[in-house]
């Protein structure tokens, strides 16, 4: 059985649009031939691939389509480069998982060095972003975890290095006496999401116990780093984005002799290691930019 190009990409469309419409859109077809298209793609493997709502999503068999198509897109131009031709259609998207700081910090540096490549960018926590190479839902991942996931290669990038932060007033209300066990155990913290184990690492790094603060849910970046500043908690914040803040008076390191320091490692599918070698080497080039490495 066969598989149709053109049928391929529009399901990769649909299920990164999350719609007929975006994807006729992002296409330059109707919202009709887009349907028509799907429409042939399940008869055609005889299987449902799109669970019709808003947003439409994939069923596990066109999830595995949906990956098909992405790394077909890949290998089709890279051949055409080997062959000095340039891409017959429009440029293929690379899906990665990384964590939202090292998006915020170094890794848009490295994606804007690789030309010809669209990227899709989920974000997830350090601990848990290679269980998405793990599941084959992404083809490469900035992760914590030091040891290759199966079937893929593995190098070090540096350790991306936090400082606990808040803001003078903060400090001056909640750690009057200090910054210790019992300060900490009831000042608000400010956690990323459920998977964030930043302030943990570091109450335990700083006062060996396992305290349990209360704390905001702050699942953005710029918002975590303004949540310290404006006083609302202390949090864990990256040196490359705390430190004008912290030169300016605007925050206070809590403890500077204890930054938390997180290993970070890049994870690539070696069955795409040619295609992903100008991204690996873009990634590597920009971690050591920025990344420390102790």
């Amino acid at each position: 059985m066969a598989l149709d190009g053109e049928q391929l990409q529009t399901l990769a469309s649909v299920i990164r649009c999350g719609s007929f419409e975006k994807a006729g859109e992002q296409l330059g077809i109707t919202q009709s031939a887009v349907s028509q298209r799907i429409r042939q793609l399940e008869q055609r493997t005889g299987l449902v691939l799109v669970v019709r709502g808003q947003p439409c999503r994939a069923t596990e068999a066109g999830e595995r389509l949906f990956r098909h198509a992405e790394e077909v897109a890949l290998m089709e131009r890279d051949l055409l480069v080997d062959l000095g031709r340039a891409p017959l259609s429009a440029w293929p998207t690379l899906r990665l998982a990384i964590t939202a700081d090292s998006l915020a910090t170094w890794f848009a540096e490295a994606m804007a060095a690789v030309d010809g490549l669209l990227f899709d960018v989920i974000l997830d926590d350090q601990d848990h972003s290679a269980e998405w190479l793990r599941r084959g839902e992404v083809r490469a991942a900035v992760s914590a975890l030091a040891e290759p996931v199966h079937g893929c290669d593995c190098l070090p990038l540096g350790a991306l290095v936090y400082r606990a932060t808040a803001s003078p007033a903060f400090a001056r209300r909640w750690f009057a006496d200090g910054v210790t066990a019992e300060s900490l155990s009831r000042a608000p913290c400010l956690t990323f999401n459920a998977k964030d184990g930043l302030q943990a690492s570091w109450l335990r790094q700083v006062t060996g116990r396992a305290l349990q603060p209360p704390t905001h849910w702050l699942p953005a970046s710029q918002a975590f780093l303004d949540g310290a500043r404006l006083g609302l908690g202390w949090g864990m914040n990256p040196e490359k984005l705390a430190a004008p803040l912290i030169a300016s008076g605007a925050l206070i390191d809590l403890r500077p002799e204890a930054p938390l320091a997180v290993p970070l490692y890049w994870h690539w599918s070696r069955s795409m290691s040619k295609t992903l070698a100008p991204v690996t080497g873009a990634v590597l080039k920009a971690a050591r930019a920025t990344l420390s490495f102790v």
